[in-house]
């Protein structure tokens, strides 16, 4: 079955109207507070709650860097810390680390208090990888859209 087109042969969707920036869709302004988390804002937090999670393991474990990365062992573990990170921060302080430096914050995309649940899918998912890669015209990654999460801007 192919994509459903409209009268003008196009093959848009004419349910789905194109957005003009991330986050028009949800009725969230395209610059500034409550805006949708861009590219290059998500990329620094995610890489400073990776290094995090590699000093937390190194300071538990004793072990340097090279000796957790050089084993799959040591590599499951710095992920396992990764994602108890993100799930802890978010239910604390309503992101990771990484997110609230660069001032970022994690919402329900349907309103109110963001479940017990979303962000342990959301941080489960985001491990996985393949999930965060896949967006949506919102630049919110399938990770987020199944965990129905929205990462904003707080200035």
């Amino acid at each position: 079955m192919g994509m459903a087109s409209n009268s003008s042969g196009t093959g848009k969707r004419p349910d789905l109207p194109l957005s003009k920036y991330p986050g028009e869709r949800l009725g969230l302004p395209e610059k500034g507070p409550q805006s949708v988390a861009r590219v290059g804002r998500r990329f620094a937090a995610i890489t400073v709650d990776w290094v995090i999670s590699a000093l937390v393991l190194i300071l538990i474990s004793g072990r340097s860097y090279f000796e957790i990365s050089s084993s799959a062992i040591g590599q499951l573990q710095l992920l396992g810390v990764f994602v108890a990170l993100q799930i802890l921060g978010i239910w604390a302080i309503g992101g990771s680390i990484g997110h609230r430096l660069l001032r970022l914050y994690m919402v329900n995309v349907h309103g109110g208090r963001l479940d017990f649940w979303r962000p342990i899918v959301r941080s489960v998912l985001l491990a996985l990888v393949i999930p965060a890669l896949v967006w949506d015209s919102d630049q919110r990654g399938f990770h987020d859209k199944i965990a129905g999460t929205l990462l904003l801007r707080s200035s």
